[in-house]
């Protein structure tokens, strides 16, 4: 167990071969062998935006609910280097990759299930997922575009001045909460959409 555990990519695989002896035994207990067709494609790609869904909510949500408020309690403050040095800039990295991965699987399943048009369009029928997509679009812009740039002056990835690293860090900030705000009704509305009419 201990040569599977030490290694994140080791651990990743083992899940994955988890994941592929519970679809076979299930297959084999229920007479039911998963057939690779449109459905079980569009399924597939609806776990893997889960999966990158929960990687960039959760990681919006560690940063706010844990990161920042902690750090004005490390004291000296010189010790916050192992943070803001190694754990944030690899933090922010999943974190904005996730979000990347999670609007593109999420758009490919719209258009795979035929409703991205009406969807974005905001049509009756598809009004809460649609509601949800553009709020994610939101989250995902403000990730690439207002909180990494600002972090990456705030953590000093790029050159930035004592006077720029203080202005970006509250715009860095109140992306963050906007984000974790919209969070809220986006996953709402992702979810709700299950229970609107068709």
């Amino acid at each position: 167990m201990g040569a599977i555990f030490t290694s994140l990519e080791r651990t990743l695989a083992a899940g994955v071969v988890l994941l592929i002896i519970i679809v076979l035994l299930v297959g084999a207990a229920t007479g039911q062998m998963t057939k690779i067709d449109h459905a079980w494609a569009t399924f597939a790609m609806r776990w893997l935006h889960v999966l990158s869904g929960v990687m960039w909510i959760g990681l919006l949500w560690y940063l706010n609910f844990v990161q920042v408020p902690t750090m004005p309690k490390i004291q000296p403050v010189e010790t916050r280097t192992a943070i803001t040095k190694f754990i944030a800039p690899n933090v922010l990295f999943w974190f904005r990759y996730a979000a990347l991965a999670t609007v593109v699987t999420g758009l490919l399943l719209a258009w795979m299930n035929g409703y991205i048009l009406q969807a974005l369009t905001l049509q009756k029928n598809f009004i809460m997922i649609g509601i949800g997509m553009w709020m994610a679009l939101v989250m995902a812009f403000n990730v690439w575009f207002i909180i990494w740039p600002k972090q990456q002056q705030i953590l000093g990835l790029v050159e930035a001045t004592a006077e720029q690293k203080a202005k970006a860090a509250p715009i860095a900030l109140y992306a963050s909460r906007f984000n974790t705000m919209f969070s809220i009704g986006m996953l709402y509305c992702m979810v709700a959409q299950q229970n609107m009419p068709v």
